[in-house]
Order: C-alpha cells, then sequence, then structure tokens
C-alpha cells in the first residue's frame, strides 16, 4: 500500500506545472540592481520603486502580455508581444537570466535591448514584481465585478 501511495504521490508531483518559488522580500533587495533602467509607477501615479526610464515600466508585469508598455521594445519582445506571450514569474526569472537566450529558446528573434543578467535572484524578483501589483487579468475582473 505505501508503493501505491508513494507511486501516486510522485505522479501528482511530476506532473504539476513547475513554478518559479521566489521570495518577494528578497526581490525588492535584489531589485536594486534593476533600477538603473527600470521603475515601478502604478497606473494612477504611485510610484512604488523609483528608477530609470531607459528599460519599461514594471507596473503588472506579471500577468501581462509581453511588450505591453508605452516602450519601443527590440524585436524579440515585439515577437513576442504579437505572439500574445504572457509573462509569468517563472518565465520573467529566464528572461533576467539572459534575454537573449530566453527568446531564442522561445522562438522569438534574440533581439533585445536588455543587456544586464540577473545571475542569480530573478526568481526573487520576480516575486516581488509579482506582488507590487495585482495581475491585469485581475484588474479587469475586478473592475467588471464593481461595475455590475
Amino acid at each position: 500500500m505505501k508503493t501505491v501511495f508513494a507511486v501516486a504521490t510522485a505522479a501528482v508531483v511530476l506532473a504539476a506545472p513547475a513554478f518559479a518559488e521566489g521570495d518577494a522580500e528578497k526581490g525588492e533587495k535584489a531589485f536594486k540592481k534593476c533600477k538603473a533602467c527600470h521603475t515601478i509607477v502604478s497606473p494612477e501615479g504611485e510610484v512604488v520603486f523609483k528608477g530609470g526610464k531607459t528599460g519599461p515600466n514594471l507596473y503588472g508585469v506579471v500577468g501581462a502580455v509581453a511588450g505591453s508598455q508605452d516602450f519601443k521594445y527590440g524585436d524579440g519582445l515585439v515577437a513576442a508581444n504579437e505572439a500574445g506571450f504572457v509573462w509569468t514569474e517563472g518565465s520573467l526569472a529566464a528572461y533576467t537570466a539572459s534575454a537573449k537566450d530566453w527568446l531564442k529558446d522561445n522562438d522569438f528573434p534574440a533581439k533585445t535591448k536588455m543587456t544586464f543578467k540577473l545571475k542569480k535572484g530573478g526568481e526573487d524578483v520576480a516575486a516581488y514584481l509579482a506582488s507590487v501589483a495585482p495581475a491585469p487579468a485581475a484588474e479587469e475582473g475586478e473592475a467588471e465585478a464593481t461595475s455590475d
């Protein structure tokens, strides 16, 4: 009986989707490496994390279609946008490790303006970004629920 339970448990674990296991608190500290280029500002103008403007605003990036901010993106993220690719914590963590490799691995042109590679802590930064802003789909769903 123990063998059947162990096999069933292993099957469930292996079938479950892989999620980035990041720590939002560590990610806030690690985001300091990103602030040279990126800021986090809500649509209402609330500054969550003051940073540079040579990269896009990262408010609501997790759950958003890639390349959907008002920004002039490289060809890779333009193609990801046209394909309707939606950022997850895991995909964002992989992108921050090596944007060109991530684009190439996902069959997008490996042309990006992001040259910085976050060697470690990408999962934490993605968890932090997810924690500071609701996903765009959640905002739309809440807006529809309140308008009824």
